[in-house]
């Protein structure tokens, strides 16, 4: 079964961070990102870039509207993401909760829902 892992996290303490800080933190995060593809539960993950640089796109009655920045304004950001594989949402939830970053944010693991034509 496939989970989403959406890690949120306040972008303005990140920035805040002392850079060797952040940069302890990234390589945690990428040691993590070799460590779940040894487990076999990896399929793919990246970071995003901050919110700033998002665009909300809205259709509504044929009308496109487009809006700069992320969707809601929120205390987290969404920062990044992981799909999984795993045996169900007790073994995803096991494996987010190894992810460094978890420390300053935080994640939430969803059931991917496979949508198949008619």
């Amino acid at each position: 079964m496939k989970f989403m892992f959406m890690i949120y996290h306040d972008e303005n303490m990140l920035e805040a961070l002392p850079k060797m800080e952040m940069q302890t933190l990234i390589d945690s995060a990428l040691d993590y990102d070799d460590e779940i593809r040894r487990s076999g539960h990896y399929i793919v993950s990246n970071a995003l870039q901050p919110s700033r640089t998002a665009r909300t796109i809205r259709v509504r009655g044929g009308t496109i509207s487009t809006t700069d920045g992320p969707f809601a304004e929120t205390t987290e950001q969404l920062g990044g993401f992981f799909l999984i594989e795993a045996k169900d949402i007790d073994e995803a939830c096991a494996v987010a909760s190894r992810f460094p970053p978890a420390r300053i944010g935080i994640i939430e693991v969803r059931p991917v829902q496979e949508l198949r034509h008619s």
